[in-house]
Formats: C-alpha cells, structure tokens, sequence
C-alpha cells in the first residue's frame, strides 16, 4: 500500500465523533471561526519571516527605507506566507490528523472546512501577488509567488513524504523572503541578498532537525521520513553540525565583501560561537547515548530562532555605525 494509502486508511479509521466534527462548520461561533482562519496562516512562523525580510530592507537601503515601503512589504509577506501555509494544512490534514502536534488544527478539527481552507489559501495567494505588484513591484511579486508555488509544490506535495531531505530543498521556500525585502527597496538582486538568502538555507535544518528529533514519533507515525525517523541521533547531531559550520561561515562573507562593517561581524561571530558550541554539545550527548530529556535537543532549537533575530537584527543596525 502507497504511503497516501496508509493516510488515508488511517484518517478513516478515527472516531466517528472527529469526522463528524470535520464535515461541519455550521454552528461555530464567529469569533472562532475567524481565530481559526487566522491559525490557518500559522502566525509564530510568520514572524521568523518577517525578522529575515525588514532588517534585510534597511541594509539595502543603507538606512531607514520609506516606512510605507516596509508595511506594505510586510503586509504582502504575511498575505503570501499565510496562503502557503493554508495550502499546507490542506493538503496535510490526512497527516495531521495523526500527529499529537498538528492534531488541533482548524481543518482537522472541523472548525474551518476543507472547501474554505483550499479557497482561503487561493484567496491569499492571489491577494497578495497583486499587492505586491501594485504597491510594492513586480520583481517582488514573482518571488514572493515563487516562495509561494515552491513550499506547497515542491516540499510539500513533492518533497515532504519522499525524502529525508525534505526539509533541505524545502526550506528555499522560507529563504525567498530575504530576496524578497532586498527587491522591495532596490527592484534588483544583489551579493549580499545572495549570501543571507544562503544563511537561511543552511540554517533551516540545524533549526528544524532538534524538533524534529523531539517529535520524530509523530513523523514516524505517519510516514513521513524526517532525517530523525529514519536516522541515528548520532548521525542528525553530525549532519546539525556540519550545517551549522557552513552557515556561520557563510554569514560571515558579508563583511569582506564591503556590504556590512565591525558591528555585523561581531554580533556574528558571538552569536554563531555560541550556536557552534549548542550544535557541538548536543553531538556529544548523542554519541553519549543521550535520549530523551537527557538529549536537550530542543536548547538548540530554542537558541536558533534566538540567533537568526540576533543575527538580521544586526544587519539592519550595522549601517548606521559604519
């Protein structure tokens, strides 16, 4: 049997009060319902999105860029990022119906159907390639709908249930948004939006494995080979910190490349010094035999969003002491 098969067998085989709960949206109050569209966009990730695009704006602009500028930019981020990740539920609501972290989501739960999240998720998509063209320009709303087609295309109708580097090649998706503020300002590429799009990248799974190691009976439940499902902890802690020596590396070609000065570059080594010493630690309990809450998989993870906010909000202050 196909792994969609194993899904589906499993998604009809739940209680008949949760598939009657997900067949109606009928008597729901208002206000929940619009709380749960609003969950549909998966607001926390939203905001990483956000941290990776305004400050990239202000090094484009070797300064403060028109505030409008910025809320449109943001606003049309938002619109963009909530569709695909309204899609996403939508397509994966076979899956999550199974796994304990995602099992509350407004399409499994039945407080948004699956006719109005697939129409929600369009609705966004569109939305916001127009105002992006519009209010912001068209280099923009190309990328932006190219992040858009690549997360629900690529990594999660493609990638997600076929490989362990899913979220390897996926997490392109989530690194669009760095290119995305540097054409809002300048309506061009450059180096130096290369090299931050190349941060997040090798940055995606050293923050997204400890998770996944943490719930990687979730993933196994339903199929879906996250590297931790289908790996050692030894051999996830490795591959964490061979990631993690690149993107440091990687974050650090911006000063010698004229586009950042002594404040970026400090803030970068202090902050990937103590990102290299997680990543190293957390190899060591691996090869220790460590599990569980021994394994303190999650420091890593926790320390990842702490350090990329850390890290561009250095490079929106950089231009201002250079």
């Amino acid at each position: 049997m196909s792994l969609s098969g194993v899904c589906v067998t499993a998604v009809e085989s739940r209680p008949a009060g949760v598939l009657k709960a997900s067949q109606s949206t009928n008597h729901r109050p208002f206000g929940a319902r619009i709380k749960a569209f609003v969950a549909l966009t998966k607001p926390r990730i939203i905001e990483l999105l956000l941290i990776t695009t305004v400050p990239v704006m202000f090094l484009a602009e070797q300064g403060v860029p028109d505030l409008w500028l910025v809320l449109a930019t943001c606003v049309g981020g938002y619109l963009s990022a909530g569709g695909a990740n309204a899609l996403n539920m939508y397509i994966d609501r076979d899956i999550d119906a199974l796994m304990d972290r995602t099992s509350q989501r407004p399409l499994v739960t039945g407080m948004v159907s699956p006719r109005e999240g697939l129409v929600f998720g369009l609705t966004l998509a569109a939305v916001s390639t127009l105002w992006f063209g519009l209010l912001v320009n068209w280099l923009s709303a190309w990328l932006s709908l190219g992040a858009l087609l690549f997360y629900v295309v690529v990594y999660t109708m493609i990638l997600k249930r076929r490989t362990a580097q899913n979220i390897v090649w996926g997490g392109i998706a989530g690194c669009m948004p760095v290119l995305i503020g540097w054409s809002a300002v300048t309506d061009s590429m450059s180096w130096a939006a290369v090299i931050l799009f190349l941060v997040i990248f090798f940055w995606t799974p050293p923050h997204y494995w400890p998770l996944s190691m943490k719930v990687k009976e979730d993933y196994a439940r339903v199929g879906v080979p996250m590297l931790p499902v289908v790996a050692s902890n030894q051999v996830v802690a490795r591959q964490i910190v061979l990631y993690s020596w690149v993107m440091v590396a990687v974050s650090l070609l911006l000063t010698p490349l004229g586009y950042t000065g002594w404040f970026y570059t400090s803030v970068a080594l202090v902050t990937g010094g103590w990102w290299l010493w997680e990543a190293h630690a957390l190899q060591t309990r691996a090869k220790d035999g460590a599990v569980g809450a021994k394994l303190k998989e999650m420091r890593l993870f926790h320390w990842s969003i702490t350090y990329v906010s850390l890290l561009f909000v250095a490079v929106a202050v950089d231009p201002f002491l250079r």
